[in-house]
């Protein structure tokens, strides 16, 4: 009985068998011309791309983001004005561990976010904390060094991490966050997800703003111990990825709400913090939260190689309506993840499915490895046969927004609070609850006493002295005791 649906090579031609090659006889050598044989074996040793070197591991969904409030005096951005539904992509990933490496690791989560807007994709890349541990891009190469693999053993090393955390004192408030509670979401559903970057908001009138996003949990946040998280590592490495595809298959689509903070444009200048610093929150005190919309997860992947593994998020991708700002690690990043797919993905990553604009792409691009998108005279600007033309009307430019100093290389201007120690010192004493602060110590005490060595043991205690004295002493007691 014939096959309704016959296999066939990747040139849609029908193959015989998928379980004998063609030999020379029944014990015969193998023949060169299994081309099938040839096509199924090279197709399998390339089927990898390389791993992502930072949030490597990770899963993600479909969905939507939907408006329900009016925000239209601080942006023109159609993705944000009252009653838009733009379809959405999300990918949650931890930070560190490699590809294969167990969910509950302590780590914080990325969160990226792809807007299908009309005016274009908008990428907003973030994570499961407002902060981050250092201010500056030309750090993060050392950072996400310190945090990997040892060079000589292959071994993750705890004195390497701690090396470097007390070597750059603006990473405790990031840190803060990550040996509490949060380090270790029960699930992604049960945790925030922020831009944490500052951005700029642009409005009809051409007025700026500065932002800040916060996708706060409808679920509720929940958190999974040390003891519940190494358990649940060997007994389940995919926790967080078969969790999120289970509930949404189940029918229950997880959710999110929208709030963002603004700030005037001219409040930068002399607010207390310098409001660029990624190390930094704007107290909601100061710029209280504004409700926008909601965020939901409705539909899981069909393929998570094509539409999970090559995703591909980038923060330059700012549609009219949103900027970028002076934020040092804002302005690295604009460059080096959309460099990072062209390396791991290929030059055209853009035209995957799961990347391409639902918005019409009439650029300029042409050629390179694996096009299948259609080039069409002319291919350059500027031309007299009736080819696309940049249009101020319709576009922005402002990704340097509020830029107008001399070039140099400095640290960030200190503002009247700045210092590194303050913020995470007011988490630790005013935020945390007093069993939050137990399980904080007992996270850190554990963490420092996995192969630290004592000339950075010492510097970690007192880092944590410099973060909140009583808290630090606790920690040195446990350690030491």
């Amino acid at each position: 009985m014939s096959s309704p649906r016959p296999t066939t090579t990747n040139a849609g031609i029908p193959v015989a068998s998928d379980d004998h090659s063609l030999t020379a006889g029944p014990n015969g050598p193998v023949l060169l011309q299994d081309h099938y044989l040839i096509e199924k074996n090279a197709q399998f040793n390339r089927e990898r791309v390389p791993e992502r070197v930072v949030h490597a591991k990770g899963g993600g969904a479909f969905g939507f983001f939907e408006v329900t409030e009016d925000v239209s005096q601080f942006t023109k951005a159609a993705v944000f004005q009252p009653g838009a539904k733009t379809e959405t992509l999300v990918r949650y990933s931890s930070v560190a561990g490699e590809l294969g490496s167990p969910d509950t690791w302590r780590d914080p989560r990325g969160t990226a976010i792809k807007f299908y807007t009309s005016e274009g994709n908008y990428d907003l890349v973030g994570n499961n904390t407002p902060v981050f541990f250092i201010r500056d891009a030309i750090k993060f190469p050392d950072f996400i060094r310190s945090q990997k693999r040892r060079a000589d053993n292959h071994l993750r090393d705890h004195d390497m991490q701690w090396d470097f955390w007390t070597q750059c004192p603006e990473s405790a408030h990031q840190v803060t966050w990550l040996m509490g509670d949060r380090g270790i979401p029960r699930t992604w559903r049960n945790m925030n997800m922020y831009g944490s970057h500052t951005y700029s908001w642009i409005n009809a009138a051409g007025e700026k703003f500065w932002v800040k996003y916060h996708f706060k949990t409808d679920q509720g946040h929940d958190f999974l111990t040390q003891a519940e998280a190494d358990r649940m590592a060997g007994e389940d490495a995919d926790h967080h990825i078969r969790d999120l595809w289970t509930a949404i298959k189940a029918g229950e689509h997880p959710s999110w709400t929208l709030y963002v903070q603004v700030m005037p444009f001219e409040d930068a200048a002399d607010y207390r913090f310098n409001p660029f610093d990624l190390t930094k929150v704007w107290p909601h005190g100061d710029y209280p939260l504004i409700k926008v919309g909601r965020f939901v997860l409705n539909r899981n992947p069909e393929n998570y190689f094509a539409q999970i593994e090559q995703a591909a998020f980038e923060p330059s991708n700012m549609v009219p309506g949103v900027g970028a700002s002076p934020d040092k690690m804002l302005q690295g990043r604009l460059f080096s993840y959309p460099d990072a797919h062209r390396y791991r993905i290929g030059t055209n990553y853009m035209d995957l499915p799961v990347n391409r604009p639902i918005a019409p792409v009439n650029s300029y691009a042409k050629d390179g490895s694996m096009r299948f998108s259609i080039d069409h005279d002319p291919v350059y600007a500027p031309n007299s046969y009736g080819g696309p033309r940049a249009d101020a009307a319709y576009g922005t430019d402002d990704s340097a927004a509020g830029v107008e100093q001399e070039v140099i290389r400095s640290a960030y201007r200190l503002h009247s609070e700045d210092d590194d120690f303050g913020q995470p010192g007011t988490l630790v004493r005013t935020v945390f609850s007093d069993e939050e602060r137990a399980r904080f110590v007992d996270n850190v005490a554990g963490h420092l006493s996995k192969g630290v060595s004592k000339p950075i043991l010492e510097k970690a205690l007192d880092y944590w002295r410099s973060v909140d004295k009583d808290t630090g002493d606790k920690i040195a007691d446990k350690v030491q005791g």
